[in-house]
C-alpha cells in the first residue's frame, strides 16, 4: 500500500501576535507576544495530476489564514472566565479584576476556550479544511498543523475532515 503526504515549512508561514492564556483555574498570564511559525502536513491520495495537493495553492491558502492572525491580539470567546465584549470600535476584556480595552481592528476573536498553541493549531487547521471545501469541494484525508510559539516549543493538531 502506498501513502502520500506533503509538508510545508516555508519562511512565510509565520505570524506575530499577542495573547494571554489562563491555567490552574485562576492564573492569567500577562499579555505578551510570539513570532509563531507554522508547518502544515497534508495526507491523502494522489489526484489526477499525481500529487496530494498543489503546493502553491496550499501555501497561498495557509498564508491567507495566517494573515488574519498577524499583528493582532488573539482573544478566546469561549473561555469560562474571560469575558470578551466587542463593540464597533473597541473590545473590552475582563478576567477577575483585570481589564483590557483594545481597538476592535487590532483583535481577532477566536471561537476557542484559550489561546494556547494547541488550539491555535486547531483553528488554523479548521480554517484550512473549510477553505478547501469551499473552493474545491474535496480535501485531504488528514491535515496536521504545527504551531511553534518559540523555537523548539510547538503544538500539533491533526484533523480529519468531517
Amino acid at each position: 500500500m502506498e501513502r502520500y503526504h506533503v509538508r510545508l515549512t516555508k519562511e512565510e508561514l509565520v505570524f506575530s501576535a499577542s495573547h494571554f492564556i489562563t491555567y490552574d483555574g485562576d492564573v492569567c498570564e500577562q499579555l505578551h507576544g510570539h513570532n509563531y511559525r507554522v508547518a502544515v502536513e497534508v495526507h491523502g491520495p494522489l489526484d489526477e495530476n499525481h500529487y496530494v495537493v498543489d503546493f502553491v495553492a496550499l501555501r497561498e491558502t495557509v498564508v491567507g489564514i495566517l494573515a488574519e492572525l498577524d499583528h493582532r491580539v488573539l482573544l478566546p470567546t469561549q473561555h469560562a472566565r474571560i469575558r470578551v465584549e466587542a463593540a464597533d470600535e473597541e473590545v473590552h476584556v475582563a478576567f477577575g479584576r483585570r481589564r483590557w480595552v483594545f481597538p476592535r481592528g487590532d483583535c481577532v476573536l477566536l471561537d476557542i476556550p484559550n489561546t494556547t498553541a494547541e488550539l491555535l493549531a486547531r483553528h488554523i487547521g479548521r480554517r484550512l479544511l473549510e477553505a478547501w471545501r469551499s473552493t474545491s469541494g474535496a480535501g485531504p484525508e488528514t491535515a496536521r498543523i504545527e504551531v511553534d510559539e518559540c523555537y523548539g516549543q510547538s503544538a500539533v493538531c491533526e484533523l480529519t475532515p468531517e
